[in-house]
């Protein structure tokens, strides 16, 4: 037994409040497993392991009970092991234990590294933080080595460089090479691949468990993503509310659950969804018949040799010396009604294309038509009546909401730029219904963004959209940072709200098993062109592109 956790309880100091963030937790792992703590957002998983490795500030944090035995190896490499109470250790034995025997990586890299050291530097400042003896030069070989350990290119270059110059993935590794570089006998990893493209993050999951089994450690993995769990664990344990309402091998927990929330969760998946749908026999085209419509209806949305190119400028004069083709020669037609999912990785063009439609960017060339009105040239002045008719959802609601707005007046404002409502007293009422609408209480008007959880406010902006009663939608990421169950309500509200509105919606997304669920069509889009397009039941059983294979292949599946 590596690491024995018995009845933690974790209570956090809001004001004059006591939040029972973990609430008599236990768990056990071994030496050499992955265990799996899984839950939605605000749970209690990160509170637990950040227990665990104690990096809870104690001016705002107590454990009124619990231990944490960890049986550490030895600094000095003696190979003898001592049991620890983590909870009962003084700060000087925290820092000798914390880094080297239990190491911790970070949801989010670009806020946990430092951006004004090297990657180098960082990981030289952790070996030498444990092992003061270590020569800077003996050092600097160990950080390389790290980073060729999980397969950073050029680890000799890439040493000198800083985070902003690497991408999610890379960092993700270079987070990872920090934790391990000191071989620690635990590793707890928060979330570590939420943020990533699906091949991005199968190279990460396929990465840790390779260095798992090299060194043999032990994971505590975290994580709301039971496709990942699939792939990841040996044994798995589901928490709700500061406490864990099921623990088991992975075949228990995920083919056999016994409790309810367990079920509800496994029953909100997408690909539980998705066939839920199948069984209301909601069928899509075939690619024939899918063609020959297009043909037929005249689309809402039409692109001809869409371009959007961003100068790359370098020197003194900052001359343009090459450009960034976000976009490149794109022809694209949606017919009204239809819900068209826009696929690919991070960087690919996605969310340039969806803005450019929108003319919030300008293209550099081609043609934007909407609803048979050629767009494309229009100024900002002209551009105002359309505005009404075209809208969009963003993948972040806190920071797309205003924070000292209230609801209402987030609501209304556009209203009252486009003549919606003969007074503001109507403009209200019309705000309360489509609040209502999108599942929210009239009495919500009155609150401030930070009032609502992610579901709630990615609600709300759904709502800011839907006041103008616009013919056309862009959905950028919308549920990518929610948990499953408010996932699949929100989901499930945008097919209802596109059947009552006949709405014509662009989703862009990187989660393939929501776009099995949603959509009628696929474009699969890769560095700035789409390389495939057709009806999604087709594409996703019959890929005929290898980047829509590989992209299909990387997605992390639960197979009940």
């Amino acid at each position: 037994m590596l690491l024995q956790v018995e009845n933690l309880k974790t209570h956090l100091r809001a004001g004059n409040s006591i939040v029972k963030a973990v609430d008599g937790v236990s768990f056990s792992i071994d030496k050499g497993e992955i265990f799996c703590l899984v839950g939605e957002s605000g749970s209690g998983k990160s509170i637990t392991a950040l227990s665990v490795i104690q990096l809870i500030p104690k001016d705002i944090c107590n454990h009124p009970d619990g231990r944490i035995a960890f049986r550490c190896g030895a600094l000095d490499g003696s190979g003898e092991r001592a049991v620890l109470d983590m909870l009962t250790l003084s700060e000087e034995e925290k820092r000798q234990v914390c880094g080297a025997r239990i190491a911790m990586i970070f949801q989010e890299p670009m806020t946990s590294l430092n951006p004004v050291f090297t990657i180098g530097d960082q990981i030289i400042e952790v070996l030498q933080i444990h092992w003061p003896e270590m020569s800077d030069a003996e050092a600097h070989k160990r950080a390389i080595a790290a980073l060729k350990q999980v397969q950073i290119p050029d680890p000799e270059v890439r040493v000198d460089e800083y985070p902003h110059r690497l991408s999610g993935g890379q960092r993700q590794r270079v987070m990872i090479a920090m934790a391990v570089a000191c071989e620690p006998d635990l590793l707890i990893a928060d979330e570590p691949t939420t943020a990533l493209d699906v091949t991005v993050q199968a190279e990460i999951l396929r990465l840790m468990k390779e260095l798992q089994k090299r060194k043999g450690m032990s994971i505590l993995f975290i994580t709301h993503d039971f496709g990942v769990v699939a792939k990841m664990a040996d044994r798995v344990a589901v928490m709700r509310q500061g406490k864990i309402v099921e623990s088991g091998t992975l075949e228990q927990v995920l083919h056999q659950p016994q409790h309810d929330y367990t079920k509800q969760l496994l029953a909100a998946l997408p690909e539980n969804l998705k066939r839920q749908r199948d069984l209301k026999l909601i069928e899509t085209p075939s690619r024939k018949e899918s063609v020959v419509h297009e043909m037929n209806e005249p689309p809402l949305i039409e692109l001809q040799q869409l371009e959007v190119y961003f100068p790359i400028k370098k020197g003194l004069f900052r001359r343009t010396v090459d450009h960034v083709k976000a976009v490149d020669g794109i022809d694209l037609k949606i017919p009204e009604g239809q819900l068209l999912a826009l696929v690919g990785e991070s960087g690919c063009g996605k969310t340039t294309l969806g803005r450019a439609i929108l003319r919030l960017i300008d293209s550099t060339a081609g043609s934007i038509s909407f609803n048979r009105q050629v767009i494309t040239h229009l100024n900002r002045k002209e551009m105002i009546p359309l505005r009404r008719g075209m809208q969009i959802i963003f993948q972040d609601p806190m920071s797309s909401l205003n924070p000292r707005m209230t609801i209402v007046s987030t609501l209304i404002e556009p209203m009252a730029v486009h003549g919606i409502g003969a007074s503001k007293e109507e403009r209200i009422e019309i705000a309360r219904k489509i609040l209502q609408r999108v599942q929210l209480e009239g009495e919500h008007l009155w609150r401030y963004p930070h009032e609502f959880s992610g579901g709630q406010r990615q609600r709300i902006g759904l709502a800011r959209a839907l006041v103008l009663n616009p013919k056309f939608i862009v959905c950028d990421e919308v549920t990518s940072a929610l948990d499953v169950s408010v996932q699949a309500e929100v989901l499930q509200l945008l097919l209802e709200l596109r059947a009552e509105k006949n709405l014509t919606l662009l989703f862009i997304t990187h989660d393939i098993s929501v776009v099995e669920y949603i959509s009628d069509e696929m474009a699969v889009m890769h560095k700035g062109k789409i390389v495939e397009r057709g009806p999604t039941d087709d594409i996703c059983r019959n890929p005929q592109k290898k980047y829509t294979q590989d992209l299909l292949a990387a997605v992390p599946r639960l197979i009940l």
